[in-house]
């Protein structure tokens, strides 16, 4: 939490090169480190979050039409039994 905290004031103090060195754990100059992001790594990143988001929310929106509650349910089984008494 340290580093991202780290990372954000470099970040805001213009360390546009400034990222998380993974083996010390620690906000390093990636740059001076030769570590390079290519942009399509980051495209496909974002597209794969933006999927992710979607699905969630489709998903969202088919278990809030799925099926009728239950006291729905028991309202059709009383008038299902109240017609078939009367035929």
């Amino acid at each position: 939490m340290d580093a991202i905290a780290e990372l954000r004031r470099r970040h805001d103090n213009g360390e546009v090169a400034a990222g998380v060195d993974v083996l010390s754990g620690k906000v390093a100059d990636m740059a001076a480190l030769n570590v390079w992001d290519p942009l399509l790594v980051k495209q496909n990143v974002l597209r794969s979050a933006t999927e992710a988001a979607i699905m969630v929310l489709r998903i969202d929106d088919i278990i809030a039409a799925g099926a009728p509650k239950k006291e729905e349910k028991k309202g059709e089984k009383k008038e299902e039994e109240g017609e078939s008494k009367t035929d």
